[in-house]
C-alpha cells in the first residue's frame, strides 16, 4: 500500500466511525440472576431516556455477558451454585475478607489478554462511547480491555449487593454507583475518590414504584381481597441456590393453616418440578389459603399488590421489595453478599430475620397479631427506597463521556489502602 492509500484508508476509516451510531456497553456475568436483571434495568432506563440528559436518540444499548467471550467456557450459574452446599463458609470467607483490608486491588490487563482476548476485540470493533457493570469479572475485564486497545471509554461500576467485595478495578473505575452510604464509606479508605462515588440505589426494571389498584390487581391474580398476601419466593433460574430455603419453609407447612388472616402464595421460579411437587402437597394437606403460582412475568404489580415477602436475601430481590414497598422477612443463614444484604437491612429496621422454620412462624406471628410492626417495616425502608437508581446512573454515565483522565497500563496492580471503615 502506497503512503497515500494509507492515509485515504486512514481517513475512510475514521468517517465510517463517526458515522456509525454511539455505542454504550451494558456488561453482566450469568452468576445467579441479579446481575443480568440490573443491567437490563440500566439498559432499558437509557433506552427511555433517548434524546434527554445528554443520551443520543440513535444511541445503541448493546447487553452483553462477559462469559459469552471467554477463551474458557463455562456456565457461570452452575459454578455459583456450587457454593451453595457445604463450601458455603469458603465462599463466606472469600467474599468478606478478600483484598479487603488495607492491600488491595487496583485493576490491570492480566485478566483480560490471557482469558478475553475476543472482548478485546468487541472493543476495538464497536468503540462503546461508555461501558458500564455489574458484575465483577465485566469491570475487571472492561478495564483491561481499554488499556490493551487504547480506546478510551468510562467503566461505571455497579454492585448489585448492599457491601463491595474487594476485587472490583477500585484505581480504574471511572464511577461507583453504590446503593448507599455505608458502600461509599467502604470506598473511601480505598482511596476512590467522592468525585468517583455516586449513591444512586440498586438499579431495578420500571413499573415497581407504579400506583396501582389493589382490589383489581389480587383479582387479576385471583388472590383474595379479605387477607393478608404473604409472596414466598422460593425459585429463580437454578433450584440449587433455594435448597435450604425450600426445607425450612416446608417445615412451616402444618402450622400456616393456623394464619387465618394469611394467604400464602410460593412462587418456585421456573422450576416446574418443584412447582407440581408443591401442588400435590398442598392438595394433600388441604391447606386453603396457600397456593403456588407458576412464573410470573409481571412481579411488580404482584409485589406491589401483597403484603410481606419472605425470601433470601439477594441484592437484586430485596431491593425489588424496597421499591414496590412490600415489607420482608429473610429466611436462613446467609453468607458472603447475602450476609451483607441482611445485616443492612436488619439494621435499618427494613426487615426482619429468620434463621429457622420456627423462628419465622414466631416472627409471622408477630406480624399477624401486630399490624403496626409491618407499618414500620415500610417507614423504616423509605431510607433505602430508591426506584429510579437506573435513570440515576443512566444520566450520571453520560456525564463522564468526553471527560477522560490519564490511564496508567497495569498487568496487574496492587496498592496499599487507609484503615477500613468497616471490619468484616
Amino acid at each position: 500500500m502506497l503512503p497515500g492509500d494509507a492515509e485515504a484508508h486512514a481517513s475512510t476509516s475514521a468517517d465510517i466511525a463517526a458515522a456509525r451510531p454511539p455505542i454504550i456497553t451494558v456488561m453482566h456475568a450469568s452468576v445467579g440472576s441479579g446481575h443480568k436483571a440490573a443491567a437490563n434495568a440500566v439498559a432499558q432506563a437509557i433506552d427511555r431516556l433517548r434524546g434527554t440528559h445528554g443520551i443520543p436518540n440513535n444511541v445503541i444499548v448493546d447487553v452483553i455477558d462477559i462469559l459469552d467471550y471467554g477463551r474458557i467456557k463455562f456456565d457461570g450459574n452452575k459454578t455459583a451454585a456450587s457454593f451453595t452446599g457445604a463450601t458455603r463458609p469458603i465462599y463466606d470467607i472469600t467474599w468478606r475478607y478478600t483484598l479487603t483490608g488495607r492491600f488491595l486491588w487496583g485493576g490491570g490487563t492480566g485478566w483480560s489478554r490471557v482469558m478475553f482476548p475476543a472482548f478485546n476485540a468487541y472493543i476495538e470493533n464497536k468503540r462503546p462511547i461508555a461501558v458500564i457493570a455489574t458484575h465483577i469479572t465485566a469491570a475487571n475485564v472492561a478495564v483491561g480491555a481499554r488499556m490493551i486497545t487504547g480506546i478510551d471509554y468510562p467503566l461505571v461500576c455497579i454492585p448489585t449487593d448492599y457491601e463491595i467485595e474487594g476485587w472490583w478495578p477500585h484505581k480504574e473505575t471511572d464511577l461507583f454507583c453504590v446503593a448507599t452510604e455505608f458502600m461509599a464509606e467502604t470506598l473511601r479508605p480505598r482511596k476512590v475518590e467522592e468525585s468517583r462515588i455516586t449513591i444512586t440505589g440498586i438499579p431495578v426494571r420500571a413499573g415497581f414504584d407504579k400506583p396501582g389498584n389493589r382490589d383489581e390487581d389480587r383479582a387479576r391474580f385471583g388472590l383474595p381481597l379479605d387477607k393478608r398476601v404473604v409472596l414466598v419466593m422460593a425459585g429463580a433460574s437454578l433450584p440449587q441456590p433455594y435448597v435450604r430455603f425450600r426445607a425450612a419453609m416446608e417445615q412451616t407447612l402444618p402450622f400456616l393453616r393456623s394464619f387465618e388472616d394469611m394467604h400464602f402464595v410460593f412462587l418456585p421460579g421456573k422450576d416446574q418440578e418443584y412447582s407440581d411437587r408443591l401442588k400435590r402437597i398442598f392438595h394433600g394437606m388441604k391447606l386453603e389459603n396457600v397456593s403456588v403460582m407458576d412464573y410470573v412475568e409481571d412481579m411488580a404489580t404482584l409485589m406491589r399488590s401483597s403484603d410481606l415477602a419472605v425470601l433470601k436475601s439477594g441484592g437484586l430481590a430485596v431491593t425489588e421489595c424496597l421499591c414496590a414497598k412490600l415489607p420482608m422477612i429473610l429466611l436462613g443463614k446467609s453468607y458472603g453478599q447475602e450476609k451483607a444484604n441482611t445485616t443492612m437491612l436488619t439494621g435499618f429496621g427494613a426487615s426482619m430475620h429468620a434463621t429457622t422454620a420456627r423462628e419465622l412462624i414466631m416472627t409471622l406471628r408477630h406480624l399477624s397479631d401486630n399490624p403496626e410492626a409491618l407499618r414500620a417495616l415500610l417507614i423504616n425502608a423509605n431510607a433505602l427506597r430508591r426506584p429510579c437508581a437506573a435513570e440515576d446512573i443512566a444520566i450520571a454515565t453520560m456525564k463522564l463521556i468526553g471527560n477522560t483522565r490519564p490511564r496508567e497500563k497495569h498487568f496487574a496492580e496492587f496498592y496499599w489502602g487507609d484503615k477500613p471503615a468497616h471490619i468484616r
